[in-house]
């Protein structure tokens, strides 16, 4: 059995609905905390046919490849198949935390939680149609297996957060058991605890005589899975200096009046824990704004780098003919790849174009405070330029730049490249661009600058260009 030694507090996952948000809005937002070395990339897989003989190979098993997938956009650690969080061309978002409990977690490969992740997007128009998926493939194929890229063993079973343009689901397990909580209005969060308690509106058929038989449960109590499920001490979750408490406050805090900017600000948070430093840390972080309007494309913004108090949140809206985000995509290896079996005997540098400008970056924000300061600086002037440029489309009005022409319905109209322009004017070296002509995504990052790396190399005369 997997060892607890090394469960961390790590992940937290977040939505807001009407009437708690602005403009009829759903608004999801992740932190995905992993090893503070591990490399997530921003990945894009368009749409698909396949013949369904095919099988599909995940992260450590084969499973049974489907006729259709959808595109999707994903946050994942650059060594597995799977993925931390993510969206999908018809407005899905999933983000999964790791949980613990007296369910025992299986060291045998399986499918990971980060697998069904993917698996939910690819194959789930909706929310909920996700969620069937999702435990489909856990009751056929189970979730296990070493959930780090090292020797080091590190397993758990998995929740998950589940949102549309309509509704939000949480889905918690406990090995093949699990239990989904259907969120209509207001707020949730999950972090790395069982959370589900009496509010059970979908099951798995033996979880109840399951908690029985094991002497969880006598069986004329009101169910609580949460509490029959998580280990002793830690069923309650809602104690102080709890993450998941402190984000439920900060939620709270906010209500009628949820943006895509107070998710930002929440997932940035240090001293709430949201924000992780330490051997567990953030290295990616993502929001979606999705309208209930299907008129309303839906807005995805991903950081793909560590620490989003030093990071800009990027945007990406899933159009026609989008190139691969070449970037924000980390080397491949192909079937040299250290993952491949015998697992984990080295650990190859996976680092992709973005990570490694954001590390120059940092270089400079730490041991350079003016510069750094203006790099902070323009960091959030940019993202806010790319807040009311997405709020503009989300409004049906035109883009800077666009000569007044419109976007339409289906975003097929020809986005501005703001953002590479940006920065090739100011030495941040971080970004993706906006959006371009059709073919062409809104997330490739271009060549570090000769003005960024004029402020991160140069040892003389270094000075901010604008």
């Amino acid at each position: 059995m997997a060892s607890r030694s090394m469960e961390p507090c790590s992940c937290d996952t977040f939505v807001a609905l009407p009437p708690d948000t602005v403009d009829n809005r759903i608004i999801f937002g992740k932190n995905s905390d992993r090893p503070n070395d591990e490399v997530q990339e921003i990945v894009y897989f368009p749409a698909a046919t396949h013949n369904p003989e095919e099988k599909l190979e995940c992260t450590y098993i084969e499973i049974e490849q489907v006729a259709n997938t959808s595109a999707v956009v994903l946050s994942r650690p650059s060594w597995l198949w799977g993925a931390e969080m993510g969206a999908n061309e018809h407005g899905v978002c999933i983000g999964n935390e790791a949980v613990w409990g007296k369910e025992e977690v299986s060291d045998e490969e399986a499918l990971l939680g980060m697998d069904l992740v993917r698996l939910g997007l690819e194959r789930g128009d909706t929310a909920e149609k996700a969620l069937d998926i999702i435990v489909d493939l856990l009751e056929k194929y189970g979730q296990g297996g070493n959930c780090l890229e090292s020797g080091l063993l590190f397993s758990y079973h998995n929740s998950f957060l589940i949102a549309d343009r309509k509704e939000a689901w949480i889905l918690e397990t406990a090995g093949k058991y699990w239990a989904a909580e259907r969120i209509k209005e207001g707020c949730r969060n999950i972090s790395n605890q069982l959370s589900i308690a009496s509010k059970i509106d979908r099951e798995h058929p033996g979880m109840r005589n399951y908690a029985r038989s094991q002497g969880w449960w006598d069986g004329k109590t009101e169910f609580n899975f949460a509490a029959m499920y998580s280990y002793a001490n830690t069923a309650r979750m809602t104690t102080s200096g709890n993450r998941y408490w402190e984000g439920h406050k900060m939620l709270n805090k906010h209500k009628g009046a949820i943006t895509s900017e107070t998710m930002m600000k929440i997932l940035r948070d240090k001293e709430s824990g949201i924000n992780m430093e330490g051997g567990f840390l953030t290295t990616g972080s993502m929001v979606s704004i999705l309208p209930q309007d299907p008129a309303l494309p839906c807005i995805h913004f991903f950081t793909g780098t560590p620490d989003p108090d030093r990071s800009v949140f990027k945007p990406f809206i899933f159009v026609p003919n989008i190139t691969q985000l070449r970037g924000s995509s980390s080397p491949t290896f192909g079937p040299n790849d250290p993952v491949k079996k015998p697992c984990f005997q080295s650990k190859p540098d996976r680092r992709h174009q973005l990570y490694q400008n954001h590390e120059r970056a940092v270089m400079v924000i730490e041991t350079q405070k003016e510069k750094g300061r203006k790099i902070l600086k323009e960091q959030r002037t940019l993202e806010k330029e790319k807040l009311k440029e997405m709020e503009l489309v989300l409004q049906h009005k035109p883009l800077p730049g666009l000569d007044g022409r419109r976007v339409e319905r289906g975003m097929k109209a020809q986005f501005l490249s703001s953002w590479r322009t940006c920065y090739s004017q100011q030495p941040l070296g971080l970004g993706w661009g906006s959006f371009a002509e059709s073919g062409r995504t809104g997330m490739d990052v271009p060549e570090p600058s000769k003005a960024h790396e004029e402020l991160v190399h140069s040892s003389h005369e270094q000075k901010w260009v604008s």
